[in-house]
């Protein structure tokens, strides 16, 4: 069916599939539906995003405001005539006068920003400073009362942990205001509650990306849903040719304390729980006024959070910018955005604060109606995982026993009811887990495996603790923050006041090192280990694994479904789009994500590339060119023949493909194996390493993040200089997503074999065992649980084969080959788990070709692209 003609708005003339992915997002929404849409790097997909979504979003509002009067008719039955259509003038006319005080308020502020621009400087209050060195003062002068834990003499005490987690631990007076100030209207003096706008919320995994994203919104305009005003009656709107104006779209961005964190003396603590836990010390009830952070809400700066309101509305910012305004304003930024949500059409945030629910509520964020809309997803069953997965190590465990030691030792005798049963369990369990892990885990022949839950608790008296409560006395009686604090404390006391205090020498250095204020305290990590114990045993399992150095073991929990926590998403919204440059395969978004949903509700978009397609070449390799078949599996590839004849593929292959060549290698682990042997002598004048050398400048992929951009420039340096490289990477590695292989810096992307993670780790073995028991429960038979286990299995593995090829063709004149070296590649089953895009340029029968016909091919396509 043909889509119907719609304006989109979009600020180019766009291509083709743009338009087919922006009528397939606007239906999408439309219908309520969840969409799982891939559309290659380079086809312009945030802009279609930003197109197809605000589009309806403004329609949508449109017909709402024109069906306005119809919900008023629903209260009038019986009335006369004139006073229904009265009601209904009314109504419109509130909505159309509310519009346009607001635009008028933002105009005015985007004015006023406009010309101050130039000479706009960071406002630092004299009095604010003067409160923060005063601040600072109280902070570093602690005495050993400060950590003493107060009374806690209830498990019924009204403050529930659901409260704490909701409201981030703020004082009663600055909740209500914060409530108070999410229902201002824009007018001063007016009691109106501001209108909760219908809303889109664009979820992307970094703040990096969200940058990019904020940058292609303001280039955009959409005309408004309401009408002006007409000057010569503000009661009438005018005609729709001339009412319905661009307007500036309102856009919030969201982000953690970290991000958005003013105050310099808790900024500087670095780490993201220390920063939170030390965000909310400074707010807690009996905390001396002198104390507590200068820039929170109060009533008495309730002022400065409308015009940071309306100042974030006035203009669309990113993270930084927000910041930066909230340092102009004095006001908290992480606060003050809270009341900014309601009238905001799209809001942008990271991962974290849409996936995980106690993030939400803490920021009041409701998806109740909205549009959620999730960019990169291709790895979203990964994210959802990992967020909700966690690890602590023995010796972690260890510290934080001794580091309670010695708390217990000052202030055993001043901890009473509740406090001493607590701290007590808190020892209980602590002794449990190191009992386990050192006695059965370290010592254990295996270097991995499975840990069954029951045995953590097997110490004495364990088995009697309630770990809800527990974990709710953890949560509002700040022990973690306590000791630690403690230990910090007596640390920077003289050698003689430690012997006073009775602390053993050896428990000295127990806290952090030099910068015992900027981690977090392991008891805090420590606490968070223990609320996955209390997680449905279905949905996870414990695993341990040893260093290598075998003095250490590692203790994790793994969620093996992602079901459950992105369902509340799914159930909430009005339709959830997941988009990407890669999402094939797809089958596992359905299968692992929403295989409760309605086959009917879920559609599904493959976009194709802008380029023509001679544009790219995709070749199967089955045989290497001295004709050995070229299979890297596990068994198989260390064979020295086979990284010969590997090594000697590549070295032909860069006669043929010019400039850049990006190689992809399954791990760190085999890609320095082949590299060892291909610098080890063989009999032949010169190594395979140094022949490849002599032919293009060879790098290698650094497993540390701090070397990807100095090894990038010196590749970039070795394509300018005529002489062309070989970047030798990773599949998952640092230079596996994200990163730009434009033009010459990739005129192919080679990927070495399939990158199948190990099925034999105790993890895989029971990820896909969960699959199949939870196949079986839906009533599947056994063989075709089996079938869908190793179907995820291998989606894995496709899932980063096809993240590492997207390096290749980003943009319209771009070209490029892609060489997959394995003869698994030629098989129907792998090909069409490729990108639709990429699915269409395979040469077909490439097995059946002798090495020389590729050869000859590849040099055919180079020439024919350097001579047009």
């Amino acid at each position: 069916m043909e889509s119907p003609a719609r304006a989109f708005h979009h600020p180019y003339q766009p291509y083709e599939i743009q338009n087919e992915f922006m009528n397939a997002l606007y239906d999408c929404i439309e219908e309520g539906k969840i969409g799982i849409f891939e559309s290659p790097t380079g086809t312009g997909k945030s802009l279609s995003l930003i197109c197809g979504a605000l589009t309806w979003l403004r329609n949508f509002k449109r017909k709402a405001f024109e069906d306005s009067p119809s919900n008023v008719d629903a209260h009038t039955d019986g009335e006369p005539d004139w006073m229904v259509q009265y009601a209904r003038d009314k109504k419109k006319s509130t909505l159309i006068r509310y519009h346009a005080e607001m635009e008028s308020k933002l105009a005015r502020i985007r004015a006023k920003e406009k010309r101050q621009k130039e000479r706009f400087v960071e406002a630092n209050p004299r009095h604010k400073k003067t409160k923060l060195d005063r601040d600072k003062a109280n902070c570093n002068h602690k005495d050993e009362s400060s950590f003493v834990l107060d009374d806690y003499e209830s498990d019924d005490d009204p403050r529930s942990s659901t409260d704490v987690s909701r409201y981030g631990g703020l004082s009663e007076e600055t909740q209500k205001l914060i409530m108070k100030l999410s229902g201002n209207s824009f007018k001063e003096g007016e009691p109106e509650e501001v209108v909760e706008e219908l809303k889109i919320f664009y979820c992307s995994r970094t703040h990096s990306q969200l940058k990019q994203f904020i940058n292609e919104l303001r280039r955009v305009q959409f005309p408004s849903a309401i009408p002006k005003v007409a000057p010569d009656n503000p009661q009438e709107p005018i005609s729709s040719e001339l009412g319905f104006e661009n307007e500036e779209v309102k856009h919030l961005t969201l982000g953690s304390r970290k991000n958005l964190c003013i105050n310099q003396k808790v900024l500087k603590l670095g780490g993201a729980t220390a920063i939170n836990e030390r965000c909310l010390d400074l707010q807690q009830p009996g905390t001396p006024a002198e104390s507590k952070c200068p820039y929170l809400p109060t009533t008495e700066n309730e002022t400065l959070v409308n015009s940071f309101r309306d100042h974030t509305l006035a203009n669309i910012r990113d993270i930084e910018e927000l910041g930066t305004l909230g340092k102009q304003l004095s006001i908290c930024p992480y606060y003050a955005s809270r009341p900014t949500i309601k009238p905001s059409e799209i809001v942008t945030l990271p991962y974290p604060l849409l996936l995980q629910k106690s993030a939400r509520e803490a920021l009041h964020l409701s998806l109740k109606g909205h549009v959620v809309i999730i960019d990169e997803a291709h790895n979203l069953l990964d994210a959802i995982t990992n967020i909700h997965s966690i690890s602590v190590s023995l010796s972690q465990l260890r510290r934080s026993r001794a580091q309670l030691g010695v708390y217990l030792q000052k202030f055993r005798n001043r901890l009473k009811g509740k406090n001493r049963i607590y701290v007590t369990q808190v020892v209980r369990l602590l002794d449990s887990l190191i009992s386990y892990l050192g006695d059965s885990c370290l010592t254990s022949v295996e270097s991995e495996g499975i840990v069954p839950t029951s045995n953590l608790m097997a110490g004495k008296g364990v088995d009697q603790i309630n770990l809800y409560k527990l974990m709710r006395y953890l949560q509002e009686s700040k022990l973690a923050r306590k000791v630690d604090g403690y230990v910090i404390f007596a640390d920077q006391q003289s050698p003689h006041a430690d012997q006073e205090l009775g602390m053993q020498r050896e428990t000295r250095g127990l806290q952090r090192g030099p910068q015992t204020e900027a981690s977090t305290p392991v008891l805090t990590h420590i606490q968070g280990f223990l609320l996955a114990l209390m997680n449905p045993s279905e949905e996870g399992r414990m695993f341990y694994s040893k260093e290598d150095n075998a003095s250490d073991v590692v203790l994790r929990y793994m969620l093996l479904d992602p079901t459950h926590h992105f369902r509340e998403v799914v159930e909430e919204a009005r339709a959830v789009i997941l988009a990407g440059g890669t999402m094939s395969p797809m089958s596992d978004y359905i299968n692992h994500l929403f295989n409760y949903v309605p086959a009917a509700r879920i559609k599904t978009l493959s976009c194709g590339h802008v380029i023509p397609l001679e544009n790219l070449t995709v070749w199967p390799i089955a045989k290497g060119s001295s004709g050995l078949d070229l299979e890297f599996t596990f068994e198989k590839r260390n064979s020295t023949a086979m990284m010969d004849d590997l090594g000697r593929t590549i070295l032909n292959l860069c006669l043929a493909i010019p400039d850049g060549v990006v190689a992809f290698f399954p791990s760190y682990a085999y890609l320095d194996q082949v590299i060892q042997r291909w610098q080890k002598a063989t009999g032949t004048t010169k190594t395979l390493w140094e022949r490849l050398s002599q032919r293009k400048v060879v790098l290698m992929e650094s497993k540390e993040s701090a070397n990807v951009e100095v090894t990038l420039a010196e590749y970039s340096r070795a394509i300018d200089s005529g002489k062309g490289g070989i970047l030798l990477s990773v599949v998952g590695g640092k230079m596996s997503e994200g990163i730009n292989f434009a033009d010459k810096l990739g005129r192919a992307v080679i990927v070495v074999g399939l990158p199948f993670p190990n099925i034999h780790s105790p993890e895989w073995k029971e990820k896909l065992d969960y699959i199949e028991r939870r196949a079986v429960d839906r009533g599947t038979t056994q063989s075709e649980a089996k079938a869908l286990s190793r179907e995820h299995y291998e989606n894995a593995c496709m899932r980063a084969v096809n993240q590492s090829i997207g390096r290749a063709i980003r943009h319209q004149n771009d070209y490029a080959s892609i060489i997959l070296m394995d003869k698994r590649y030629s098989s129907d089953r792998i090909q069409g788990k490729l990108p639709g895009w990429i699915r269409g340029s395979v040469v077909r029968d490439a097995d059946t070709k002798p090495f020389t016909a590729i050869m000859s091919n590849l040099s055919s396509f180079f020439r024919a692209k350097n001579a047009a």
